[in-house]
């Protein structure tokens, strides 16, 4: 079997390790892919991440509950743990830009945000996750901690969107708003909400969030 075989291969088992929805079948799928001697970046590019983007799209559509999305994000994300160290250096190209990125104050879930960070990590990007239930000034004292370029924000429920406005507002506050670029994301956020408030970037899913951060790194 050529490696491009394998590699196929792995990408279909771990797309349906994301959508079995039973715990560890992920880090089945990883102790594979070591043993196989591939590329780890590949299958989770080509894998997990396609498999995450049909999660959020079945989400979104109703046809599975937020328990099986984080059953499904726990399995990606205990691979990727397995598999980072095992990613060859010089896989990513030199640091994309420093991110800070948390989960807004009031809001305890941060499984979508685990992602985006871990995505982020493989595509070059110094990350600083603060975790969930972040206050909007926490946000802003890293960013200028560790000279941050990119705020990035999740929110899953309208009670706490308001961080989001509230980040920015802080920025202002410290005269960083020109210096920092800021993204949001999260279920009940869209594209009106961040033009709203001022944002910068809005990711609905965490491939595109990468992408938008890539594109304000620039």
């Amino acid at each position: 079997m050529s490696e491009e075989e394998v590699v196929r291969q792995l990408c279909q088992l771990a797309r349906e390790a994301v959508l079995s929805f039973e715990d560890d079948e992920g880090l089945r799928v990883a102790e594979k892919t070591i043993a196989a001697g591939v590329n780890p970046l590949r299958i989770i590019n080509e894998g997990f991440t396609p498999a995450m983007i049909e999660i959020g799209e079945l989400f979104s559509q109703e046809e599975i509950s937020l328990p099986q999305v984080i059953v499904a994000a726990e399995n990606m994300l205990a691979a990727v743990k397995i598999l980072e160290p095992h990613i060859p250096a010089g896989s990513s190209e030199e640091k994309a830009g420093v991110v800070v990125i948390g989960t807004c104050a009031g809001d305890i879930h941060d499984i979508g945000k685990g992602i985006v960070a871990t995505m982020l990590r493989i595509s070059g990007f110094e990350v600083y996750d603060l975790g969930r239930d972040v206050p909007p000034a926490k946000f802003v004292e890293k960013a200028r901690e560790v000279n941050a370029n990119i705020i990035a924000s999740s929110t899953l429920m309208t009670t706490t969107m308001m961080g989001q406005k509230a980040i920015e507002e802080e920025l202002r506050k410290a005269g960083l708003r020109q210096k920092i670029k800021t993204m949001v994301g999260g279920a009940p956020v869209n594209q009106n909400w961040a033009n709203k408030i001022g944002t910068d970037a809005y990711g609905e899913n965490a491939s595109e969030a990468v992408q938008k951060a890539k594109e304000l790194a620039e």
